[in-house]
Formats: structure tokens, C-alpha cells, sequence
């Protein structure tokens, strides 16, 4: 185990994201005068509003799936080092890459299962839609994260961000890194990819869910999104080191801080997608990953295995 100090960040980032969520689950309803204030009032409003039921549901069900959603978000978020390269994860695992994809399937049930308690005809949908979405994007994200591994032959995240002392593994493998966006913005239900809780569906999965149920599932759904791009940095971007350069180094400053500016270089292209890619239907993101992101996939994984053999 780590530094206990080292799980700080995760206590703190919590509740921010939840506020943030609060937002989210207002479907930009909001106007731009109260825009600054609207992601506190919509948290407030949904801790306060009762809760929605639908003849013949399954509440049981459908708080698993909601509760476990946060959850999976903060344990994939625990095996992620915040610190310089090689120390560790507030969870030092060595098998931290393989945790960290566990919480992410986790995560694909959990949405599942909450669309499935409600009983009703948009949140079963919604809940369905997970399916091809989580066959087509997982094979791909799979391999993106293995690839790095391959690379610096450890699936411990603070090992591989300490073997790019020298050169980014974005930078050297960047099919990889794009698919790891790619299949991150999916697995959080983002952008191009929303349709489990897509407005065709009035909401999808989370239709018929309702004040704290209703903060629950998108807070889950940020947390997922940044612990899924806050992994892309020691994966990737060399965790908390300054950027390689030759002669003195000037970007001298805490790893922390160098780890917070990679992550919200990350979020910004992620939450950039929304803006410039409409949203997908499943069969055409399914023919996409298994006719050109899987290929892709297994081509930049072989090439990194040749070049680290030879």
C-alpha cells in the first residue's frame, strides 16, 4: 500500500464531481444567467425530490446499480499514482491495469442494471443499449491498455509511467493512445456515444430515475469519465513528470500539479467530442470497432512487441 496521504485527491474530487453532476442532470435547462450557479441549485434540488417509482419495478435492483456505479469509478480511480513516476497508487497494485479495466466491466453493469430495475420501456432500452455498445468499444480498450504495458513490461501504472523517462508512450504509440480515447469516452457513455442515456430514449437508462438516484447515476458517469482520463496519464503522458526536454529543465513543479494539467489537457479533448462528433447508433459503432478500431488495435500492440523485443 501506498502513502495512506495519497488517497487525498480521490476524498477531494468526489464531491466536486458530484456538484458537477448536478449540471449534467440538469439537460441544459439552465439559463446563462444562472449558469454559475446552477450546478449547486440542481445538486440541492435532486438531494430534496423524492424519489420516482414505476408499477411492477425492482428498487433493489436498481439501487445495486447505482450505487455501484460511483463506486466503480472511485476503486478504478485508486490504483491511478497522482505522484512522481514510480511511486505508487493510493492501492499500489501490481496488477493495477487489470483492477483498473475490472471496475470499468463493473461499470457496464452497473448502468445496465439500472436501467433493468425500473421496469419500465425507455430505462430497459436504455439499460440494453449498453450491451453492443460495451462488446464493440471493450476489445479495442483492452488492447490500447495492454499495449503500453507491453511496452514497459509491467502492469503496474506507476511502472509504466516510470519507464517514459525518456519519451512518452503517446508519442511512440499514439494508435494506441487515440483508441484509449476513443474507448474511454465510450465507456463513459460520452459524447458520440450516449446512446445508453441518449434524449431519443427521454433519458435512457436513467428516464424514470429521480432526485438522489438521479445524482447518483451522473455523478457515477463523471467520476468513470475522469478516472478513466486521469489513467491515460501514467499510461500515456509519463504520470507526473515535466515534459522530456533537453538542456536545464524550466518546468520544474510538483508532480501533483504537472499530473492535474495532463488530466485536464485529456478531459478537454474528451469533453471536445460532444461538441464536434454526433452520436453514433450501436450498429455502426460496432462495425467500426470490429472492422477498424480492433484491427488497429492489434497492429500498433505487434508493432510495440517487435520493437521491444528487438
Amino acid at each position: 500500500m501506498a502513502d495512506p496521504a495519497t488517497l487525498l485527491p480521490l476524498l477531494l474530487l468526489a464531491p466536486a464531481l458530484v456538484v458537477v453532476a448536478g449540471l449534467a442532470a440538469a439537460g441544459g435547462a439552465v439559463t446563462s444567467g444562472d449558469r454559475a450557479t446552477a450546478p449547486v441549485v440542481e445538486t440541492l434540488r435532486l438531494l430534496t425530490k423524492q424519489r420516482r417509482r414505476t408499477p411492477a419495478d425492482d428498487p433493489l435492483l436498481a439501487r445495486i446499480g447505482l450505487t455501484v456505479l460511483p463506486v466503480a469509478a472511485v476503486l478504478a480511480l485508486a490504483v491511478v499514482p497522482v505522484g512522481l513516476p514510480g511511486t505508487g497508487a493510493p492501492v499500489d497494485l501490481e496488477v493495477g491495469v487489470v483492477w483498473f479495466n475490472a471496475m470499468e466491466v463493473l461499470a457496464w453493469f452497473a448502468v445496465w442494471t439500472a436501467g433493468w430495475g425500473p421496469n419500465a420501456v425507455t430505462a430497459l432500452v436504455g439499460g440494453y443499449r449498453t450491451l453492443p455498445l460495451g462488446l464493440a468499444y471493450e476489445l479495442p480498450h483492452m488492447l490500447a491498455i495492454i499495449t503500453p504495458a507491453i511496452a514497459a513490461g509491467s502492469l503496474d501504472p506507476a511502472r509504466i509511467s516510470a519507464a517514459q523517462h525518456g519519451l512518452w508512450y503517446a508519442v511512440w504509440m499514439p494508435v494506441a493512445f487515440l483508441l484509449y480515447l476513443v474507448s474511454t469516452a465510450a465507456m463513459a457513455f460520452w459524447g458520440p456515444f450516449a446512446a445508453p442515456l441518449g434524449r431519443d430514449l427521454a433519458g435512457g437508462a436513467g428516464a424514470e430515475h429521480a432526485g438522489l438516484d438521479r445524482l447518483l447515476l451522473h455523478a457515477g458517469r463523471w467520476m468513470l469519465l475522469v478516472a478513466a482520463a486521469a489513467m491515460a496519464v501514467p499510461l500515456f503522458l509519463g504520470g507526473g513528470a515535466p515534459p522530456p526536454i533537453t538542456g536545464p529543465d524550466p518546468f520544474s513543479g510538483p508532480a501533483w500539479s504537472w499530473f492535474a494539467i495532463k488530466l485536464l489537457v485529456v478531459l478537454a479533448l474528451l469533453l471536445g467530442l460532444r461538441r464536434v462528433m454526433p452520436v453514433l447508433r450501436m450498429e455502426r459503432f460496432a462495425t467500426l470497432a470490429w472492422v477498424v478500431l480492433i484491427p488497429l488495435a492489434v497492429a500498433q500492440a505487434l508493432v510495440v512487441t517487435v520493437v521491444v523485443l528487438v
